[in-house]
């Protein structure tokens, strides 16, 4: 119960960090914009990876195009918000702030996908006995 809190705490921390920070941010309405949908990209990704890695430890069937195409749909959102970050004319400490909470966001969603998945094999399992 302790990791499923934290998972969330982690999520939601990251999440509501950055659009606050996007939220306070000076930068253009475009540039907002981009930021955003990198992270809500990136979060799909994110899940969809956990999951397809998670259905194919569990022998559940993946197709090898949607397997590749979580990888590089996760690889490409995090290659976008190092080229926007880099060419951003932010402060040093705003880049940082960027990219960290982007990464606990990440993490935060991977962690949510697999205890939410985990609860739901435990109650199938009690379920069945």
């Amino acid at each position: 119960m302790a990791f499923i809190a934290t998972s969330w705490v982690g999520l939601l921390a990251g999440v509501v960090g950055y659009l606050i920070g996007l939220w306070n941010a000076t930068m253009q309405l475009n540039e907002k914009g981009y930021y955003f949908t990198i992270l809500m990209y990136a979060l799909f990704a994110a899940v969809s990876v956990q999951k397809c890695v998670r259905d194919r430890l569990e022998n559940i069937p993946v197709t090898d195009m949607y397997y590749g195409i979580s990888w590089v749909s996760m690889l490409i959102a995090i290659v976008l918000l190092i080229i926007g970050l880099w060419n951003a004319t932010l402060l040093p400490s705003e880049k940082g702030f960027y990219a960290f909470a982007f990464l606990l966001s990440i993490f935060g969603a991977i962690a949510v996908q697999k205890n939410t998945r985990d609860s739901q094999a435990a109650k199938d399992q009690l379920s069945q006995s």
